[in-house]
């Protein structure tokens, strides 16, 4: 008895004083929880680390990593997910690049793609297979190569689409968006490249600490040993910033710069899932529970605002507020959507990107997704918080956020 009430009390953990977090940190055995979550360097693409690669290269490359890093043997991973928005041929690279990479036969593969949430979209897929009793263990994979398949835009779309002003809206570019966001919101240039000058900044310490060391598996392409970020850039100024020319001059404001923009990059990422009561059994560190992942829409025209309403949603569905958060990692698509966000959620911006964002370090849109969930949680293991949100905006007019508790020491 006195075993059976210790093993409740240690599910239970010690209160925080707030009922509301409380209730999510409590543990259960059918909890999802995160076992393993890691990412490749970010390399710039055309110029990075991974230019000289292909792209099926950098996702093997990838899947090898994460059959390094799992812990277990790789025949018990019963799916792999892997998000991606850009590859061609995604069904045929993703089942022959997890056979290279040393997964069994056994191992079925599938793809997901909704934008820039596609590797966020990949972890929900695994743990909505888990909870619903399809399978055990699953991995999610989020992975682009923007040097091979670099975004062309939006395809011909059909007449009756493009006689609506909406459907005009989806065939813009995404700088586009980024000023529309800019002039109708009254985002200004000023604030605009003081948040793009934070994220490198804030990037650039944590490079220089090796705090990003823990969160990077290592990767070997054409011989040379991959473990840095190469599109961070030191000394990076508001100052500096100010002086380089709007992208868009055809769109006012044209406040939106190759400075205080995310990156267009290269870079993989992946995440182990399985129960509670799996992870014990197999004797694996557990680094999170997932919570939940929601998805929301919007007009096309203004996407990049889609974290201040999907953050919004998901704190409602898991019964917190924006002051239970701890941590937030938003995709830095722009600054002026990131500018926006922060003011209209009110967060502190201490609490956001704390290790920087796309802005420094790229935003490989498939990755993205997967690469937050390793990123937030490297970070709040270190200030030793609870709840962490992870978010982006989506491509179209879409989305998406996912509530995560950290359960390292």
């Amino acid at each position: 008895m006195a075993s059976r009430i210790n093993t409740i009390a240690g599910h239970l953990g010690p209160s925080s004083g707030n009922p509301r977090v409380d209730r999510l940190t409590a543990k259960h055995a059918d909890d999802i929880v995160v076992t393993c979550a890691k990412r490749t360097a970010l390399g710039k693409a055309r110029k990075g680390a991974f230019a000289k690669c292909s792209s099926d290269e950098l996702l093997i490359a990838t899947l090898k990593a994460a059959k390094k890093d799992i812990g277990i043997d790789p025949a018990l991973v019963d799916d792999i997910v892997i998000g991606t928005v850009l590859t061609p041929g995604a069904p045929y690279a993703g089942r022959a690049a997890s056979l290279t990479a040393g997964f069994p036969d056994t191992t079925p593969v599938q793809i997901v793609n909704r934008f820039c949430s596609s590797g966020l979209m990949a972890v929900q897929a695994i743990a909505n297979e888990i909870r619903n009793g399809e399978i055990d263990i699953g991995l999610a994979v989020g992975f682009e190569h923007m040097t091979a398949n670099p975004d062309d835009g939006a395809p011909k779309l059909a007449d009756e689409t493009m006689a609506m002003q909406v459907g005009q809206d989806c065939a813009k570019p995404m700088g586009w968006t980024s000023e529309q966001v800019a002039g109708e919101f009254h985002i200004s240039r000023e604030e605009m490249d003081a948040w793009a000058a934070q994220s490198h900044n804030r990037a650039e310490a944590a490079q220089n600490s090796g705090i990003f060391a823990d969160e990077i598996a290592p990767v070997t392409i054409n011989g040379t040993v991959v473990v840095k970020d190469d599109g961070i850039r030191p000394g990076t100024t508001p100052e500096k910033l100010a002086k380089l020319r709007g992208a868009f001059a055809q769109w006012p404001p044209s406040q939106t710069t190759g400075g205080n923009a995310s990156q267009i990059t290269d870079g993989g990422a992946y995440v182990l899932l399985m129960t509670r009561r799996r992870a014990e059994e197999l004797g694996l560190p557990i680094l999170a529970k997932h919570v939940a992942t929601t998805s929301i829409g919007l007009a096309p025209r203004i996407m990049g605002i889609g974290p201040s309403i999907a953050i919004p949603a998901i704190l409602k569905r898991t019964g917190l507020t924006i002051e239970d958060v701890d941590m937030f990692e938003i995709n830095e698509a722009f600054s002026s959507m990131m500018v926006y966000c922060v003011k209209k959620l009110g967060l502190d911006p201490k609490k956001v990107n704390v290790n920087g964002g796309s802005i420094a370090f790229g935003h490989p849109l498939g990755c993205t997704g997967a690469r937050q969930v390793a990123t937030g949680l490297n970070a709040i293991k270190r200030t030793h918080g609870k709840i962490l949100v992870t978010s982006m905006c989506i491509g179209l007019g879409m989305g998406a956020a996912a509530v995560w508790v950290n359960e390292q020491e």
